[in-house]
């Protein structure tokens, strides 16, 4: 099993700091100090943590790509991800020429993920027309179509209704051949999944699973790739988790206690460690690893660890430190 950092690269990420391009390039310096096999960052104009049970105003957030072409810079070997672009932001010509510029500065290191949008405040906010699910799925759908044509270098030609090429060509090409790894980014539903089955390379969720849960969705995934005539092994799975490690359980009573007080808007208040620990990575490094066990025994190639209880933010820099020292060794082989 391999494992994934999701950097601070919002307001909210570091105890309240603005966010600023060193604070994030020192953390994706120190994963890969750490053993971490890649970073990631997401895409949004602000993002507000009502939606987290904090405070309801926008917090300032670093643009992906260029943050990711910054950090190629100052990073050796950790692969470089989204998780995940916004597919209504960019048209897809744009998209393949910056993901195929990041690859080449890189060595080759990109990880593409991608979604449909879900945050209506920043579609209003910067004129993009937030629409239905169903429309904004489209986009992405016609999107990642258009990606996988444009990427390996083209000619591509597309007839879709957000989307046209025309003999459109991507010179030079990536360095990955035939192209990044494309990811779906979605909570599992038939339709992203089937997406995913046609025209990606994996399918990644985030933050709150139990095995059970994710279990049923992959499932889901395996019964939709044979319906498509893939075979169901050859679709990547990834998963993001809420994590948190204790030495031992008197030292995880105590980080889960610091957690709380943390945890902008009091949105844990109350809550028990054990009903916290249920859908999150959370225990000794023992219990963490039987939970990733059981992750990999589904098919999870890629932990992504949100080491906070808030995506993108790292409350307890020790608590990664922890994690890479006693879980990440003892989880390889999984």
């Amino acid at each position: 099993m391999r494992f994934g950092l999701a950097l601070p690269h919002y307001d909210f990420s570091l105890d309240a700091r603005r966010v600023s391009f060193d604070a994030v390039a020192g953390w994706a310096r120190r994963a890969e100090a750490l053993g971490f096999d890649s970073v990631w960052v997401s895409d949004h104009f602000f993002l507000s943590l009502g939606r987290y049970g904090g405070p309801d105003r926008p917090q300032g957030s670093l643009e992906p790509l260029t943050t990711l072409a910054g950090l190629a810079a100052v990073t050796q070997r950790v692969r470089l991800g989204t998780l995940v672009l916004c597919a209504p932001f960019r048209h897809p010509a744009v998209l393949a020429k910056q993901a195929t510029a990041l690859d080449l500065l890189s060595g080759g290191r990109v990880e593409l993920g991608i979604g449909a949008g879900w945050y209506r405040e920043e579609f209003e906010a910067f004129g993009y027309r937030f629409g239905t699910v169903g429309e904004r799925f489209r986009i992405l759908e016609e999107t990642v179509r258009a990606l996988g044509l444009l990427l390996p270098g083209g000619p591509a030609t597309f007839e879709g209704r957000h989307v046209a090429l025309r003999e459109a060509y991507n010179h030079p090409p990536p360095a990955q051949r035939p192209r990044p790894p494309i990811w779906i980014g979605a909570k599992g539903g038939e339709r992203a999944l089937r997406l995913a089955a046609r025209h990606a390379d994996g399918w990644n969720t985030v933050w709150r699973w139990t095995p059970r849960a994710y279990g049923e969705r992959v499932a889901v995934a395996r019964r939709i790739c044979e319906e498509e005539g893939r075979d169901p092994t050859t679709l990547r799975l990834s998963l993001g988790l809420a994590t948190l490690v204790g030495e031992d359980e008197r030292d995880l009573v105590a980080r889960f206690r610091a957690l709380q007080r943390w945890t902008p808007g009091g949105a844990l208040d109350g809550e028990l460690l054990d009903a916290y620990a249920v859908d999150t990575l959370t225990g000794t490094p023992e219990r963490v690893v039987e939970r990733l066990a059981a992750f990999a025994e589904l098919g999870v190639e890629e932990v992504i660890v949100g080491a906070a209880s808030v995506p993108f933010a790292i409350f307890d820099p020790g608590m990664v430190e922890l994690f890479a020292e006693a879980v990440i060794p003892a989880a390889r082989g999984l």
